[in-house]
């Protein structure tokens, strides 16, 4: 990152009106833009800053500023990392620029950008200044993104495109994985949609999202991956130990949502298959879907596994 001094105005080299409405508008873009100017002078820490940076601190204009307190303002993670990017700039002269979040003198929780220059005289760093942006909103934009791409806005599982990520690694690594893929249908969902609408649906399939949860707490991932279907990745250490785990599902999503003309009973369906070395992602989903096909075919409300065909894989429990 460069740095010029002589970019700064100077009054002298142009009419002084033109420099006060220049100054003017410059003032303007900063506010506007919720960036301030900030300085620290070396060695002596000495910290000068414009209102806006103030403002984004939540502090009072021209309230006295000691660097020592102000870093106590950045959450830890922040402070490390600007004590790192900082003492690399005054040793080398690089400028840098940084991401940083605080918690303000009131509380707030601010993200702010922050850019830096070193000045240098007899070969000394002299002082370092810059920018400092509230980056907040668009942080927070980035992070909704993430939300919605990772997570199922309905549910709060996890999106259907995070579960397929994870699942392909998984499948990918070498060794015994120890896992398996789980696949849950809804018995009786269209039931609640053609007879209550599709707000009751969306509200059968936020309880099945909790009890699937709560069925399978300590799976690795629990994923809604279609309409009323779920998948789940388990540790699993046996044909058996997977048993156990399917049963759970099935019992746990198992209740009744009552209708003025009748009571509608929703149960669950499961296909399983024990994840091995050497199977493709695309193979293993698919013994679970077959699994999960015959469970359906065979009166629903219980469970199938795809019989393992790694001989080797340990069947003790």
């Amino acid at each position: 990152m460069s740095c010029d001094g002589n970019a700064i105005l100077d009054p002298q080299a142009i009419g002084s009106r033109e420099f006060l409405h220049l100054r003017e508008l410059f003032d303007r873009s900063f506010k506007a833009a919720r960036i301030g100017v900030w300085e620290c002078s070396l060695p002596d820490q000495t910290l000068s800053w414009t209102d806006m940076v103030y403002e984004l601190f939540d502090l009072a204009p021209q309230t006295p500023l000691t660097r020592e307190e102000i870093l106590k303002l950045y959450t830890p993670e922040t402070r490390r990392r600007l004590d790192e990017v900082r003492e690399k700039a005054i040793r080398t002269g690089q400028g840098f620029s940084l991401d940083a979040q605080i918690i303000t003198a009131r509380g707030n929780h601010r993200w702010i950008r922050i850019t830096a220059c070193v000045e240098f005289a007899n070969g000394a760093a002299t002082r370092i200044f810059g920018m400092k942006q509230d980056v907040t909103a668009e942080k927070t934009m980035v992070e909704q993104l993430r939300q919605q791409a990772e997570y199922d806005m309905l549910t709060g599982l996890t999106s259907r495109t995070r579960f397929e990520t994870f699942f392909n690694e998984i499948c990918a690594a070498e060794g015994r994985t120890g896992r398996a893929l789980l696949l849950v249908d809804l018995d009786g969902f269209k039931s609640v949609n053609d007879t209550l609408g599709h707000q009751a649906g969306d509200d059968c399939l936020k309880t099945a999202g909790r009890r699937l949860s709560r069925a399978v707490p300590k799976a690795n991932m629990v994923a809604r991956i279609g309409g009323d279907e779920f998948a789940v990745i388990h540790e699993c250490l046996s044909i058996e130990h997977l048993a156990k785990i399917a049963d759970r599902v099935v019992r746990g999503l198992n209740w009744t949502v009552p209708t003025p003309a009748k009571t509608i009973r929703i149960a669950t369906s499961v296909g399983a298959a024990i994840i091995v070395p050497g199977h493709s992602s695309k193979d293993i989903f698919a013994k679970a879907d077959r699994g999960l096909y015959e469970a359906k075919s065979s009166g629903k409300n219980g469970f199938r596994i795809a019989p393992p065909t790694w001989s080797a894989y340990n069947a003790a429990p």
